[in-house]
């Protein structure tokens, strides 16, 4: 797809935090100048304060009862909090708005920018852009010939180990990561479907990763974003409510054959998913590790004369 038939959007899933979409403003900070929307569900009680801020044409409101029967939420406790609605909810919007390309943020993002110089060397103080523009036109380029279902930028977890970290490693040897978290740049014709009411962005990236499906996150490219519990509203009462034992689970339940319980962190230690990436995406071997095969029967071959 030439970029002169692109059409591009950002959409800001949020509910409860009208005066709190961070994200909003940091895109307009890091120089991004094009179409955002804010997507809220029809339960949300600030609808008219995030209309008031934002203006009612950037505002878009979805039936939360027909997401919700239309998703897979993992669980039978009947609570209606979660993410995983407006994110499937979102393609959806972006094909009735025309769009060829779009990206998908939650509302809690204070920068962005990069994690390593262009010597690949990890950089210990904050590095931001100016030219969101034409990081997010970049990307779109990429996703195009990769042929990837979704891009993301890394965060700040993918940075535990600093320089000696296992990001810093891929980025040194031109590597990427087959996850996708907090920042989906998608392609309007090859949709996915999230699933589970915690954590769906694991859910989604291991369950449709074992199918073939290519998911790619960009080490190099960085967002930074709130605590998770520090800001109220969003998915901070579902976190408090269950904690990240339970969040955790839903992963392992989607994929119990890749994915299981461990801890992670280093003085304050918590539960936290694993994934043997082994058993969890088809792997493609090197064309030197190939065996000859065996000429079928039905081959035929002709002798030299």
């Amino acid at each position: 797809m030439t970029p002169e038939n692109r059409r591009f959007a950002v959409f800001i899933l949020t509910h409860g935090r009208a005066k709190c979409v961070y994200t909003y403003d940091a895109l307009r900070k890091h120089g991004y100048t094009g179409e955002i929307y804010l997507v809220c569900d029809d339960e949300d009680k600030q609808i008219n304060q995030y209309i008031a801020l934002y203006g009612l044409d950037s505002v878009i409101v979805f039936n939360k009862q027909e997401a919700i029967d239309d998703t897979d939420s993992g669980d039978n406790l009947g609570k209606r909090n979660s993410v995983v609605y407006a994110r499937n909810q979102n393609f959806k919007i972006a094909t009735g708005l025309g769009l060829t390309h779009f990206w998908q943020l939650d509302d809690d993002y204070n920068y962005f920018g990069y994690a390593t110089d262009n010597a690949d060397e990890y950089i210990t103080k904050d590095v931001y852009t100016k030219k969101l523009d034409d990081l997010l036109f970049a990307l779109c380029d990429f996703i195009d010939e990769s042929g990837a279902h979704s891009v993301a930028m890394s965060q700040g977890g993918d940075f535990i180990g600093g320089g000696d970290g296992t990001f810093v490693k891929h980025i040194k040897r031109g590597k990427f990561s087959r996850k996708v978290m907090n920042s989906f740049l998608f392609r309007v014709d090859s949709p996915v479907k999230f699933m589970g009411r915690i954590n769906e962005d694991v859910n989604m990236y291991v369950d449709w990763g074992r199918r073939g499906y290519l998911f790619i996150t960009v080490p190099r490219l960085r967002l930074w974003q709130k605590e998770t519990q520090a800001n109220a509203g969003g998915l901070t009462d579902i976190y408090l409510d269950l904690g990240t034992y339970v969040k955790s689970f839903y992963s392992v339940l989607y994929a119990p054959s890749c994915v299981s319980i461990t801890d992670m962190g280093r003085n304050d230690r918590r539960i936290h998913h694993s994934i043997s990436w082994a058993h969890a995406v088809p792997m493609i071997l090197d064309e030197q590790q190939r065996k000859p095969r065996p000429l079928s029967r039905h081959t035929s071959t002709v002798q030299e004369r």
